[in-house]
């Protein structure tokens, strides 16, 4: 076997957990050119990848190497440091796929490591590494969440029809491919008109597993019913407003057990740019906006969408009345459309998925 080897099947591993707001991490221990002993990070609080990695091989960790897809920590957190565990178990050499950006690690884990006699080595399917754990890069270095929108529309872009039926424009296949999208996401942002007509759960779905993330309503008046199934406190949800929105209806969704959050206003809406530093300040490292048209709009204006997942159905809704996948004014010439890099596509059926990173007009792809 080779390095490459092992170091996929610790990014393998790695994608096992739910580790938010700590990053995703597989470690697979070598002797001999054999596997003594593997682990992942499962989630926050417990022990990471390296220490799983290292129970499991025991004594034969000693002179062994480990690859490990993210530079171990030599910080005490909620548990110990990982460069400690790795020296006490004697291993000889650790091959890591990527730095970590936390300030806090930064090199610093690797150096511990090298200072303490272990060989050291950094960047084995780094671009790999980076793509597992985007969301907790651009989290630590500039404090936003990663961002992602996803919409289900007709093949002319209509998410909804003239009356607000949406339900269901894409197949049961494209439905649980997108409730594998909420499972990635710490928050999930819908507009009060999303909130209002689909009542949504908003949870995520596999198989028998659910999973809750925050729920966010952005609304500019905060005209929501209080009966909502997503303002059950026991799930946690976020109502995103502005100054100008009605303080009795504030307090009937306070009472109703959602938090509200005071947003400047932008265009005629709360400042999604705002909103989601908000949510990175609350620990979120990836949000996914779900929702409507107009929210879709406000995200892209404001430049902080990340990457899309545009559903299509083979199904044409039609009329000026429908309800578009991203609202707004629109751009002023193709030349000035925002961009879809990378983009891929991913077949359920008759339906289908673009997936790809965004790219704003004056960037350069």
């Amino acid at each position: 076997m080779t390095h490459l080897y092992y170091m996929r099947r610790a990014l393998r591993l790695a994608g096992r957990g739910r580790t938010s707001p700590n990053p995703m991490v597989g470690a697979v221990v070598v002797k001999d050119g054999t596997i003594v002993g593997e682990g992942y990070h499962p989630k926050a609080g417990e022990p990471h990848a390296e220490v799983f990695a290292l129970r499991r091989a025991g004594s034969a960790a000693r002179a062994a190497v480990m690859y490990v897809t993210l530079e171990p920590c030599c910080h005490h957190g909620r548990t110990p440091p990982c460069t400690d565990a790795i020296v006490e178990a004697g291993i000889a050499e650790v091959h890591a796929a990527m730095a970590d950006p936390d300030p806090e690690v930064s090199g610093r884990g690797l150096l511990d490591l090298a200072r303490r006699g272990v060989k050291t080595h950094v960047g084995l399917c780094e671009d790999e590494a980076r793509d597992l754990n985007a969301a907790y890069i651009k989290h630590r270095s500039t404090g936003y969440p990663l961002v992602v929108l996803k919409s289900a529309m007709s093949l002319d872009g209509r998410i909804a029809t003239r009356t607000g039926d949406s339900k269901w424009i894409t197949n049961e296949k494209a439905r649980a491919y997108a409730h594998r999208l909420r499972w990635k996401a710490d928050a999930i942002v819908v507009g009060a008109n999303t909130a209002r007509i689909d009542d949504p759960r908003l949870t995520a779905r596999i198989g028998s597993r659910s999973y809750h993330p925050l729920r966010v309503v952005v609304t500019e008046s905060c005209d929501l019913p209080t009966n909502l199934t997503l303002l059950k406190p026991e799930l946690g949800t976020v109502i995103a407003t502005c100054d100008s929105a009605d303080r009795e209806r504030r307090v009937k969704l306070e009472e109703a057990g959602a938090r509200i959050i005071t947003l400047s206003k932008v265009g005629r809406g709360p400042s999604i740019a705002e909103l989601m530093r908000e949510l990175g300040a609350m620990g979120c490292l990836s949000v996914l906006i779900e929702g409507g048209g107009e929210i879709a709009a406000a995200a892209l204006a404001e430049r902080v969408v990340d990457r899309v997942a545009f559903f299509y159905a083979p199904i044409v809704i039609g009329g000026r009345d429908a309800i578009p996948a991203v609202g707004g004014c629109g751009v002023d010439s193709v030349a000035s459309a925002i961009r879809i890099q990378a983009a891929s596509r991913k077949r359920f059926g008759d339906n289908y998925v673009v997936e790809g990173t965004v790219v704003y007009p004056d960037q350069t792809p």
